[in-house]
């Protein structure tokens, strides 16, 4: 399974390289000043909305919570779909309390949102596989403005969204591959053909139902009005008011307030000290063993 996923991840990367080149080590620049990274995410969205004209629709299945919950071996929590004008239902609450129940707000065209990927993805795949945690992803669009008109990241919101519905299972490879290459702010990103091709290189299936999706932009009100209650708050079953910046990570009901350069182990120390575990150097969630039946 995660030889395939990674075989996936690697196409995805060579099928974008022929579009752009960057440097990863930018990134630090970025995070070089948090603070001055901090979106100021009502303006960014009164962008959005002044320059869209909208028709509420329905939101995308397996969304119900304006998010996917993604479980043990990467399999989607299956939800209707968010009704027009319909007010979104926190998802299920994990079955096991050793489960940490994380949830991540997210850009596609956020760099701190890229470099917490970077740095954090490979812990939360583990955590994934071996069933130690559930993380429930929030696509917004805040950065809607920073692709040189193209709009990249609401396309990618909606992308996102697409996959949900059609293929959720197939979500968190598409998720991986997106940040894989993470598109330069004030650059045109992706265009929609090449979110399909993506898709298309992790597996996605329904890959018709998703091109359609994704070229007519199905889920665009559905992002907008999501990216609008995210920054206008409060967020369910937590502690946070609402989204002031991407990444806005929240595990167990309590925000995650990064003050480093998104380093693996506060996040996973914050992570363990949640769930109420003692934190070591290389700290794993571990979900509570299943007792054998007796013979």
């Amino acid at each position: 399974m995660s030889e395939s996923r990674e075989a996936a991840r690697e196409r995805a990367r060579e099928l974008r390289a022929e579009h752009r080149k960057r440097d990863r080590r930018r990134r630090l620049a970025v995070i070089g000043g948090i603070v001055g990274g901090v979106v100021a995410a009502g303006l960014i969205v009164a962008v959005v909305l002044a320059t869209s004209v909208r028709t509420s629709t329905r939101g995308p299945q397996n969304m119900l919570s304006d998010g996917i919950k993604i479980g043990e071996q990467f399999l989607a929590e299956r939800t209707p779909a968010l009704g027009v004008g319909r007010t979104p239902v926190p998802a299920s609450t994990n079955a096991s309390s050793d489960v940490v129940d994380i949830k991540i707000y997210y850009d596609y065209l956020c760099p701190n949102c890229g470099v917490f990927e970077e740095r954090n993805g490979a812990q939360l795949r583990t955590w994934l596989e071996k069933g130690a945690a559930t993380v429930e992803y929030h696509p917004i669009a805040i950065f809607t403005s920073k692709s040189n008109g193209t709009q990249y990241a609401l396309r990618a919101a909606n992308a996102a969204a697409c996959v949900a519905e059609f293929s959720p299972d197939e979500f968190f490879a598409f998720h991986e591959a997106l940040f894989a290459d993470q598109p330069e702010e004030n650059t045109d990103g992706l265009s929609d053909v090449d979110l399909v091709e993506t898709a298309e290189s992790v597996g996605v299936g329904n890959l018709g139902n998703i091109e359609d999706c994704v070229q007519t932009q199905r889920f665009r009100s559905w992002v907008i009005e999501a990216t609008q209650r995210a920054v206008s708050g409060p967020i369910a079953s937590s502690d946070v008011a609402s989204v002031e910046s991407t990444p806005t990570i929240i595990v167990n009901g309590k925000q995650f307030v990064y003050t480093t350069a998104f380093d693996p182990n506060e996040f996973a120390q914050f992570v363990a000290v949640a769930t109420g575990q003692s934190f070591t150097t290389n700290p794993t969630p571990t979900p509570t063993p299943t007792e054998t039946p007796a013979p």
